[in-house]
């Protein structure tokens, strides 16, 4: 009689920690709250920014980059490196800036008290708002814009957590999961080029944090930079993504935004703090 190596899920999970396999093992546990005492470091500038350079820290380098860019000084930030795999993010003064110990966070000093703002689309609409720029004027607009913003928010757990994790990360290859994520991955990439098709961006002529917000999930897997899958997920057939990611790619504020707590790849296009627009010349 063959053994079965079917899992069978006991009556009540329990955390295994010793048994926790993979690349970001570490940066998972089944609680909320501190582990250590260690306070956030502050800067000069109104804007605290305690990041990385993943997909969801880049979005806020780059809006900040792209409000410089627009001439709003006031936007000046500091962009302070949060390590996850070292276990930064569950530190006191991280915590209390984000309660979910996930980045980005940012706190804004320019306020009668700090505030905090936490997950990447907030901040987004938040500096959207202050600054009264990349989101639309009319209601109609603005309607479209956060629709594609929180589109983005809602599915780029399929893509990063789902299809990344299980295709990339895991320490073992399974056909179901991969299968499973990759269907649903590769719808999202048919909506986003449908959508494309007719339009130079997400909310038709006009740059906004919805196009900030997707580009560095969605267009950096269709341009090759993101888990190595362009070829698996056939990323070339979607070509109104192709042509959108490339022109997004080009822009100034980017291409600084993207370097900002970045620490791997490339060391000329690594910039591991961030205190001054000099910092990335």
């Amino acid at each position: 009689m063959e053994e079965t190596t079917e899992y069978v899920p006991p009556k009540v999970w329990k955390w295994e920690q010793e048994n926790d396999e993979g690349r970001f093992a570490a940066i998972n546990r089944p609680i909320a709250g501190a582990t250590h005492e260690k306070d956030l470091p502050m800067g000069e500038h109104p804007h605290q920014l305690y990041s990385l350079a993943t997909p969801n820290g880049v979005k806020v380098t780059v809006m900040l980059e792209e409000l410089l860019a627009a001439g709003k000084k006031e936007a000046e930030y500091d962009a302070w490196i949060i390590d996850i795999m070292s276990g930064e993010q569950f530190g006191s003064g991280f915590v209390a800036a984000n309660p979910n110990s996930k980045i980005p966070a940012l706190v804004d000093h320019s306020q009668s008290a700090p505030t905090r703002i936490f997950e990447s689309g907030a901040i987004l609409l938040y500096l959207a708002e202050k600054f009264d720029a990349f989101i639309p004027e009319t209601l109609e607009g603005k309607a479209e814009c956060l629709s594609w913003l929180f589109w983005q928010m809602g599915s780029a757990p399929y893509l990063g957590g789902g299809f990344g994790h299980f295709y990339a990360y895991a320490p073992e290859k399974y056909e179901y999961p991969i299968n499973r994520f990759a269907m649903e991955v590769k719808r999202q990439l048919d909506v986003l080029d449908q959508h494309l098709a007719n339009r130079e961006f997400f909310c038709g002529d006009q740059y906004t944090i919805a196009d900030i917000a997707i580009h560095p999930w969605y267009g950096n897997l269709v341009l090759g930079s993101q888990y190595d899958a362009q070829e698996f997920l056939a990323v070339h057939t979607y070509t109104h993504v192709q042509r959108w990611a490339s022109g997004i790619k080009e822009r100034n504020a980017v291409k600084r935004g993207q370097r900002v707590n970045k620490v791997w790849g490339n060391e000329e296009k690594q910039l591991r703090e961030r205190h001054d627009a000099a910092d990335l010349d």
